[in-house]
Parts: C-alpha cells; structure tokens; sequence
C-alpha cells in the first residue's frame, strides 16, 4: 500500500483520538489520508400549502435547522482533522457531505473511486441506514475494496495474520486480488472455505489449494483448511475461526448474491457488516 491513497469516511461524533493512530503507519508507507465527513439530513418536505399554481411550497424550520445543524458539525469535525495532520505532518485532505441516507451513496462513492482503499468509521452506525448507504455506495459505486472496524487502519494496514474467506465466487476474486498489497506484508495467511462443493465444476477437488498457491507464489505463507459449517451460519463460522487463529483481520467477498436477497433473508455480507469487533476486508 506504499503511495496509496486512504479514504476514511466519518461522522461528527467520530472521536480523532481513534484516527491519530494512523498517523505512524501512514508515515511509514507514505500514504495519503483523505477524510470525508458525512451527515444525513431528513428528507426534504415534499408538499405545499393551497392549490396549484398559486399555492408556495413550505419548508419546516426544524428541516432547515437540521441542514444548518449537520454542516455546522461537520465544519468543526474537518477543523479538527486538519489541525491533526497538520500537527502531525502528514499528507491529507478533509472534504464533508451531507444530504439525504440514500444521497450519502453516491457522494462517498464519488471520493472513493480516486482512492485505493476506504475505511469506515463505526461512529456512523449510530444510525444503520446512513452506515448502510456509505458501504453500498462505496462497494458497489466506487471500483475499491472497504475496511470496516478498523478506523484507524491499524489493524488492516498492518496485518500480520489473514483469514481469507475463499470461495469461487467473482467479488471473493476480487477481494484477494485487491488485498494482496496487504497479504503480501502479512506473516502467516488462512485460506477457509466453508461447506465447499468438491467437484471440478463447483469449488474444485481440493478447494482453495489454487488460490492458496498463486499466494504462496506472490512469497505469502499459506495454510488452506476446509471447513465444515455444521449448520451454522456461515459468517459466524468465518469470525469463529478467526477469533480461533488470532486473526488481524478477515477478507471476504462481499455481495455473492443480490442485495436484495440479502436484505431480506440476511447472508453472509449482511452478518458481517453488522458486527463491529473483527475488522474485515471486503470487496465486490
């Protein structure tokens, strides 16, 4: 990750003594650290008062208090990040948006597709549906993996021990693909495949020996283990084994199915995102 650029995405309440710890990773790796502070506002009241064409639309005091609210924090939150890199010496920009839940997506996108990896600060799951808008935008819209429980990218920039959720899925592909950077620094990597399909046209006669030995060409250390799930959903699964290997982090592809399915009958991705312990990597 040397010469990369971070993007960590944040909200007001976001303490800076859980970002300061960056500071000497990023030092080390000459990294640029890009901070984008985002609020949600309420939907904009959509109705007027008398009949058209005469009738003017009325905008609430409490929806223009709330914008004027949301972008006083989070001016103050930009101060505070740029007086720590400047204290600091880093190199940085701080950016802010603000709009609706489901506007919040795009915007963080936008920033991200110029980044190499974004981080998501857990403050922002005080509230679910803005946590939920900035990964879907940032998986989905922005072409770039996502780091969540690691604010400070510790943990992930610096892992030593890998938990690789394998399986022959397109966006598991592309997670190792776009952690190698990482995997590659790591010391010892896990590759795990859980309830796999042993057949030449599923998972392979021995799954994740081919993803294990591209790896170990890249000079990685590798163990491949398969799994079984016993009945256990399969992201307690990843997060109990990794708690087992003592495991930095864990990287997964995110979204193998439809996020509509997903939303509705949960899934992996889901599972994973909604704990807040383990940090994971992931990508789609």
């Amino acid at each position: 990750m040397k010469n990369a650029t971070i993007l960590t995405v944040i909200g007001a309440n976001c303490p800076n003594d859980a970002l300061s710890p960056v500071a000497e990773v990023a030092r080390k790796l000459d990294i640029h650290l890009a901070y984008l502070a985002v609020g949600a506002i309420p939907q904009f009241p959509n109705y007027g008062v008398g009949m058209l064409p005469y009738g003017a639309p009325v905008v609430p005091d409490t929806w223009q208090q709330s914008v004027q609210e949301t972008n006083t924090n989070l001016k103050a939150k930009l101060d505070e990040i740029e007086d720590m890199l400047a204290k600091e010496g880093l190199s940085g920009d701080v950016t802010s948006a603000y709009a609706e839940p489901t506007g919040l997506a795009d915007l963080v996108a936008w920033r991200a597709k110029i980044c190499d990896l974004s981080f998501i600060c857990n403050g922002l799951r005080d509230d679910p549906h803005t946590f939920k808008n900035v990964l879907h935008g940032l998986l989905f819209n922005a072409a770039a993996p996502v780091v969540i429980n690691d604010v400070a990218g510790t943990k992930a920039l610096s892992a030593k021990n890998v938990l690789v959720a394998w399986n022959t899925s397109l966006p598991a592909a592309r997670a190792v693909k776009q952690a190698l950077p990482l995997l590659k620094r790591s010391k010892a990597i896990t590759v795990a495949c859980f309830d796999p399909v042993m057949s030449k046209m599923a998972d392979g006669e021995n799954p994740g020996s081919d993803v294990g030995k591209w790896l170990t060409r890249h000079g990685c250390n590798v163990t491949v283990e398969q799994q079984p799930s016993g009945g256990k959903e399969i992201a307690t699964c990843i997060l109990q084994r990794a708690e087992e290997i003592g495991a930095d982090l864990v990287v997964a592809g995110a979204y193998g199915r439809s996020r509509l399915r997903e939303d509705l009958f949960g899934g992996t991705t889901a599972s994973l995102s909604e704990q807040a312990d383990m940090p994971v990597f992931m990508a789609h």
